[in-house]
């Protein structure tokens, strides 16, 4: 269980990280990033930045609540289970 979290938490840092370098910090956006106006046709600039703003709000938030859940799945695990070893 463990470890299906870590790779978890793993993925949606890579997918945070992504989310959060796809925004230009001066508003441009997606569509500056991404073929400049063919974005702006498909998605609209407000909605693309609407919907890649939501997704790195929702990233972190998932982030923060997979990091606390195996923080606490670990600490409750018993040494043996959890790899950790004690010094006698």
């Amino acid at each position: 269980m463990t470890t299906f979290l870590t790779i978890l938490t793993a993925l949606d840092a890579i997918l945070l990280t992504i989310a959060v370098l796809i925004q230009n910090p001066k508003g441009g956006g997606i569509d500056s990033t991404f073929g400049g106006n063919s974005a702006n046709q498909v998605f609209g600039a407000a909605k693309s930045a609407d919907f890649i703003e939501k997704a790195t709000w929702y990233l972190a938030i998932g982030l923060f609540v997979l990091c606390i859940v195996t923080s606490l799945l670990v600490s409750g695990a018993s040494p043996a289970e959890s790899n950790i070893v004690l010094p006698n």
